[in-house]
């Protein structure tokens, strides 16, 4: 799909990404954190939609300095936002993006005309984080497990390396699918800052135990949680998150693990249009 490239400013550094395709207008929040953006695995989802991606701080070509708040992060997207002109849009994240367009929807209400949160992390106790770790582990062949064994060691020894952090991502990759045998590789080109992760979910945990949670029951745009039924992130993650909030409704992808719209394509693209049918009036984007 053609793109076209942008660079939002901001006093912390610039923010890249890219617009593709056609209609309303679609913000795309990549998962990580401080991850490569790998947010065009979507675009046969987003068909029919002008969407909007961007590589998150931490990694070339944006900013790869902090701070990793996020505040920062927030900020970040709307400074893409503002940069395309785009007064109101409907937000997509995924995973840690489906965390931060909670964050965006609860700060910029008026930035935001609905939701599509993709297996996200949730809003409740640590968000699911030590469950999925669990989990992921469990899915680990023994072979895996042992070189696994090795990298957590580094990363928790005194020079952890991005290269550590990558290798263990990789490791753990099968088991974000249904099936890990089966699972695709992972992506070629994918980074990640192991500094911008750390302290991205030392702000996430600081926003937690603050009571964001209690935030989300202002959140008064419609709201779709595509759930993966075999996720290592717990179902009652995003349940308990969409309960919070009084315009969300969840869909249970059956047969689909953290990236649903792989074993179950489709999935997203549905959520988006019943998204663009509720947000759909006067005040509208589009």
């Amino acid at each position: 799909m053609a793109e076209d490239v942008f660079i939002a400013q901001t006093r912390e550094g610039p923010i890249a990404g890219h617009v593709s395709g056609s209609g309303a207008p679609l913000l795309l929040l990549h998962g990580g954190p401080a991850l490569s953006d790998y947010m065009d695995m979507l675009y046969p989802e987003t068909d029919g939609w002008r969407s909007v991606r961007y590589q998150q701080r931490g990694l070339t070509p944006s900013a790869v300095s902090g701070p990793f708040t996020v505040d920062r992060h927030v900020a970040d997207a709307v400074a893409v936002l503002d940069t395309l002109g785009l007064r109101r849009t409907v937000v997509l994240g995924h995973s840690w993006g489906g965390y931060l367009a909670l964050q965006l929807a609860a700060s910029h209400p008026d930035r935001v005309a609905g939701l599509v949160l993709v297996d996200p992390l949730g809003a409740v106790g640590d968000g699911g984080v030590a469950d999925m770790g669990q989990h992921l582990a469990d899915r680990m062949p023994p072979a895996a497990m042992a070189r696994f064994g090795m990298v957590a060691a580094r990363l928790a020894g005194p020079d952890p390396t991005d290269a550590d952090a990558l290798e263990s991502l990789t490791l753990l990759w099968p088991g974000y699918f249904a099936d890990p045998a089966t699972a695709p590789p992972v992506p070629s080109a994918m980074r990640t800052s192991l500094e911008g992760y750390r302290e991205t979910f030392a702000s996430v945990a600081e926003y937690q135990a603050s009571g964001f949670s209690g935030k989300l029951r202002e959140v008064q745009v419609p709201s779709v949680f595509v759930l993966g039924e075999r996720s290592p992130m717990p179902v009652s993650q995003g349940e308990q998150t969409a309960a919070l909030m009084p315009k969300a409704e969840v869909v249970l992808v059956p047969g689909a693990g953290h990236l649903p719209w792989h074993e179950q394509a489709g999935c997203v693209a549905a959520a988006l249009e019943t998204i663009r049918e509720r947000a759909a009036g006067p005040d509208a984007a589009w």
